[in-house]
């Protein structure tokens, strides 16, 4: 006799076949203008010349963080992936981890206000994280192809959902961390709540939420690479197609430029986020 199993994939997949069946208009619509976003962000950035965008990029760098170590290391890091012959796949990348990363805060950041404000949604959307962080990073590759296809858009999709819980979860921390005196002071000066938050709480939580924002673009760019598997380009293409023709040098070579990106980025984020902190300590 056969012992009663719950069919808890079964029903995930007939959920994702409904979708596909009866909103396939709301995927297509999605990956019209997320596809063309892509591509034009990559055209933009593929029509200067490398030399010129990394002129750019090392500006913006130093403006940014005000530190000449970090705006030296993106000069040099960037020219050497340059002169390993993978700037057009770097650009590819950097628009992928830019939309996927914009995806993730214009939802996550919402989120984690409302967790923060109401403890009935905290209940709710806490266990659901937990959820998404500890899922393994490949299954989320699986809903993505009968929904968006191979490609680009695809890849975003499951990267905004395997990134997006830092955004939540820090922004909602930064908040629920905000002194209770300082929300009494406020409370005293007869504050309406939208006030309370936008000229209080959210910049007393700015640096936290800085660091989730971080932490979202790290995850992006470690699931890009992931994604490669169902047809994202970028480095993470090269990675997988020097693994599929056993070319351990080209493999080496664009796991050093995504690191190259990755350091540029975090030391970017952390120095963007100790200039908030220091500017409010004063």
């Amino acid at each position: 006799m056969e012992h009663l199993r719950i069919p808890i994939g079964r029903v995930i997949e007939l959920s994702i076949d409904l979708f596909t069946e009866h909103f396939s208009f709301i995927t297509i619509a999605f990956s019209q203008v997320t596809e063309n976003g892509i591509k034009y962000l990559v055209k933009a950035m593929m029509f200067f010349p490398p030399w010129t965008l990394i002129l750019i990029f090392t500006g913006l760098a130093w403006y940014l963080s005000r530190r000449r170590g970090i705006a030296l290391f993106a000069l040099i890091g960037l020219a050497l992936i340059w002169n390993m012959g993978l700037w057009a796949p770097t650009m590819s990348t950097i628009a992928l981890v830019f939309i996927s990363t914009l995806m993730a805060i214009l939802i996550g950041m919402p989120l984690g206000i409302v967790s923060a404000l109401s403890q009935a949604a905290y209940r709710i959307i806490m266990p659901i994280l937990d959820v998404m962080q500890t899922m393994p990073a490949f299954v989320y590759l699986i809903p993505a192809i009968p929904l968006f296809g191979l490609g680009p858009v695809g890849a975003i999709f499951s990267t905004v959902i395997f990134a997006m819980p830092p955004a939540i979860r820090l922004t909602c921390l930064g908040i629920r961390q905000v002194p209770v005196e300082l929300i009494e002071a406020a409370d005293a000066f007869g504050s309406t709540k939208s006030q309370k938050l936008f000229k209080l709480q959210l910049p007393m939580a700015t640096p936290t939420i800085m660091a989730g924002i971080n932490q979202t673009v790290m995850l992006a760019l470690s699931m890009v690479v992931i994604a490669a598997m169902i047809g994202a380009k970028g480095l993470g293409g090269e990675v997988w197609k020097a693994i599929q023709r056993l070319q351990p040098d080209r493999g080496f070579e664009s796991g050093i430029a995504i690191v190259i990106i990755a350091m540029i980025f975090d030391r970017i984020m952390q120095r963007i986020g100790n200039k908030k902190e220091e500017t409010e300590t004063r």
